[in-house]
């Protein structure tokens, strides 16, 4: 069974690829979109997760890894998930929005057609490109 994909999107000023270096292991919480909520609780432990720095930098920074499936978001009583990620590796070179957006293979990505979701699927080409432009390759 291959893995799913995924994309994360956090602003470094909040919460940076750094920050999951460093700490090892994040809960991944706070999401308040249905759909962002939903692409959550359709991930599964091992999927792959490329992290995105948003508003500043804008670009696929490193490549993170489910640790656990969904569950309650600890920062509410509503109904909202949360997962664990914890970093693989950071990317080689950073691939930019503006760098995305002139990639053929990566036209119909999620991140480009809805700009505002932050948690969202990739695609095994998705992926594969991104991770080549990236000079980044995965074991």
């Amino acid at each position: 069974m291959s893995r799913a994909s995924w994309l994360v999107k956090s602003e470094p000023s909040v919460f940076s690829w750094s920050k999951l270096v460093a700490d090892g292991v994040a809960v991944w919480d706070g999401v308040r979109n249905f759909e962002a909520r939903n692409n959550l609780r359709a991930m599964k432990k091992g999927d792959v997760v490329l992290f995105y720095h948003s508003n500043e930098g804008k670009a696929v920074v490193g490549v993170a890894r489910v640790r656990t499936t969904a569950y309650q978001d600890p920062t509410t009583k509503d109904d909202w998930s949360a997962v664990d990620i914890e970093p693989v590796k950071a990317l080689a070179r950073e691939v930019t929005l503006e760098e995305m957006r002139g990639i053929k293979p990566l036209s119909n990505m999620v991140l480009l057609k809805k700009s505002r979701l932050s948690v969202s699927p990739v695609t095994k080409d998705e992926l594969e490109t991104v991770l080549a432009t990236g000079k980044t390759k995965l074991a």
